[in-house]
């Protein structure tokens, strides 16, 4: 009887959840003093879910005129993350979302997790590290090694001096590394604990070491869209922690940012930059996914409020205390896009108008009427700051029919300088050059 009831509700769900349409343009939410709209509540939200498809033989993703774009490697197992080592060698997290049988429960909860199937989100974690070479120079990647295996959702990954740092979703381990190592089998040393348990709402946790080598920064997002879940499960989420590698000792560095993932220091300011996922469930135009600097101590609003002093009603109890000393970002990136991956220019080969700024990652979310995100942009920066609108690097992940091809995640500047894109649903990690490579 009871799956007679989900399957009815189901109906009622799909016939309603199709939502409102967006009332502006993309591109109001987008840039330093984005439209930031009325906000639209409803019983069922905006509910706008891209089919996961993946890539059919000959296609592949579109490069922006000057640029070419390659497989630096296919047949990977959901790869979410990259890293480049020193000496060339790719790293990749091949890696999904742990069990979580405490999150989004119920009739509401059932659906999500029917929604991320179709979004091609609900797949078993492969739960490993794989080490990509390419030996020729040609831009493909001829061999490739499983360099960490049995780990636990890993994601995030950072590099000091011969000690490679692992973000798994529960905790961060350390493993011997030397230069050319395509297998480490020494058992990884925990350096600390981080939030997770039977939530654990947003699952992925990345790194950055410090340009000096002394500091870890590691991004924890929220445990719930809101604080719907009660706002003890909490503690210590949504927030940029600074960590101590040697002794684990650590600190909130930043918090009341939902859903941080990429993180790149900034050339020229030496800043710490940031990009992030805001709140669902507002309205196709609400709340713009920006990039912001991130200010020592600084608090960026939520759950109480977005961009600044504009209040969440529907968190209980209120802290204006805290809504008047939220930081407004440096950045809009556009309402659901799902930005996630984020790197510097330092680096890159990629010609002009590719050459002072940073590349994002935009995975592309559900909530928004029409998509948004589902492609690689360019921002560019004049003196450590955004100047002007985004530039499409690679389009083409979603089709005609509104299915997706492909999922842009993280994004990283290879050893040649050339792009690399890990992309989650087409299984590929895709490399993206100037069209007469400098």
């Amino acid at each position: 009887m009871r799956s007679h009831h989900i399957a009815a509700a189901a109906l009622v769900f799909l016939a309603l959840g199709c939502g409102h349409a967006a009332r502006l343009p993309l591109e109001a939410g987008i840039g330093p003093n984005p439209t930031i709209a009325e906000p639209e509540r409803s019983l069922i939200p905006t509910v706008h879910v891209a089919k996961a498809t993946g890539w059919t033989f000959g296609l592949q993703p579109q490069p922006a005129s000057g640029l070419a774009v390659t497989r630096f490697a296919a047949g990977l197992e959901h790869p979410r993350w990259l890293m480049v080592l020193p000496n060339g060698d790719v790293l990749v997290a091949e890696t999904s979302a742990p069990p979580q049988p405490g999150d989004a429960t119920g009739i509401k909860g059932w659906f999500f997790r029917q929604f991320m199937k179709k979004a091609g989100a609900a797949v078993p974690s492969a739960n490993r590290i794989t080490l990509l070479r390419a030996r020729h120079g040609d831009g493909v990647a001829e061999t490739r090694s499983i360099l960490l295996a049995s780990l636990h959702s890993p994601f995030g990954m950072a590099l000091i001096g011969n000690e490679l740092y692992v973000a798994n979703t529960d905790a961060i381990l350390r493993f011997p590394y030397s230069t050319g190592d395509t297998v480490i089998t020494a058992p990884g040393v925990k350096v600390i604990d981080l939030p997770a348990g039977p939530i654990n709402h947003h699952w992925t946790k990345n790194l950055i070491a410090s340009p000096d080598g002394q500091h870890l920064f590691v991004t924890v997002g929220s445990n719930s869209n809101v604080g719907e879940n009660g706002l003890s499960e909490e503690a210590g989420r949504a927030a940029i922690w600074e960590v101590d590698p040697r002794t684990g000792a650590h600190r909130i560095f930043a918090s009341g940012l939902r859903n941080a993932n990429g993180m790149a220091w900034e050339p020229t300011t030496g800043a710490l930059w940031t990009a992030v996922n805001e709140r669902d469930e507002l309205g196709s135009d609400l709340v713009p996914d920006f990039m912001t600097s991130v200010r020592d101590g600084g608090f960026y609003g939520w759950p109480y409020s977005y961009y600044g002093g504009h209040v969440d009603t529907r968190v209980e109890p209120q802290r204006p205390d805290l809504v008047a000393t939220a930081v407004m970002p440096d950045y809009a990136l556009g309402a659901h896009t799902a930005a996630l991956g984020l790197a510097t220019a330092r680096g890159s080969s990629l010609p002009a108008p590719f050459t002072e700024g940073m590349f994002v990652g935009e995975h592309g979310s559900w909530n928004r009427k029409p998509h948004s995100g589902y492609k690689v942009v360019f921002v560019p920066f004049v003196g450590g700051k955004p100047e002007g609108i985004p530039i499409d690097v690679l389009t083409g992940f979603l089709s005609d029919g509104g299915d997706a091809r492909g999922r842009p995640v993280g994004v990283a500047i290879d050893k040649r300088g050339a792009l690399l894109v890990a992309d989650d649903v087409g299984n590929t990690v895709w490399r993206v050059t100037g069209a007469t490579p400098r």
